[in-house]
């Protein structure tokens, strides 16, 4: 596997450095520092593709020539977009509003270069069946620190695992990265090659 350029992931999130980890050897991981509040009327498809694209490119006019990826995930249910829970009260509001329920994952991702602009900028939707969480799951789960980094107040991948019924489309992209979308695009771009 060959990179044709220095490559810079756009993103804090240890999920999204493992799961690129695991294609692609060596990168660098620079955080872009924008603001993520939803503008008024945006849909959560928008709101993720903006984000996406706005910290690639944040990332890349500091970094010209190499290529960045940058990526934003959301939970939705019933038109509401849940971000990162920052307190118990609303890590357990979140885990009701799943209980029992399908919600969707949406996760926008933005392949940036200088100079060429945005290269590709996509959008990747999973639907997922919780099973009706006890009030002492939710106890007992809310009392980890898991819930309070993630959109939604979970971890697929982690302790939460047990509340999963179905998985419909990217498994990847629920924790927070669809990795054949991805990598598609970074072989259709020239960024990376798997031979």
């Amino acid at each position: 596997m060959n990179m044709q350029a220095s490559f810079i992931l756009a993103s804090a999130s240890p999920r999204r450095r493992e799961l690129l980890g695991a294609l692609i050897p060596d990168f660098e991981i620079i955080p872009s520092d924008i603001d993520e509040s939803p503008l008024g009327g945006e849909t959560p498809k928008d709101h993720v593709l903006r984000l996406s694209r706005e910290k690639a490119l944040a990332v890349s006019h500091s970094h010209p020539g190499r290529w960045v990826l940058g990526a934003d995930t959301v939970v939705v249910v019933d038109g509401e977009m849940l971000g990162k829970p920052a307190t118990h009260a609303e890590a357990r509001r979140m885990l009701g509003m799943l209980s029992g329920r399908e919600h969707i994952v949406i996760t926008g991702f933005a392949l940036v270069k200088e100079g060429e602009g945005v290269v590709v900028n996509d959008a990747v939707h999973s639907a997922v069946l919780f099973k009706d969480i006890s009030e002492d799951e939710m106890e007992w789960y809310t009392a980890t620190s898991e819930p309070y980094d993630k959109a939604g107040g979970y971890a697929v991948q982690g302790k939460a695992s047990f509340f999963i019924k179905e998985i419909h489309g990217s498994y990847t992209n629920v924790i927070g990265l669809p990795l054949s979308e991805v990598v598609t695009a970074m072989e259709k771009a020239g960024v990376l090659r798997l031979a």
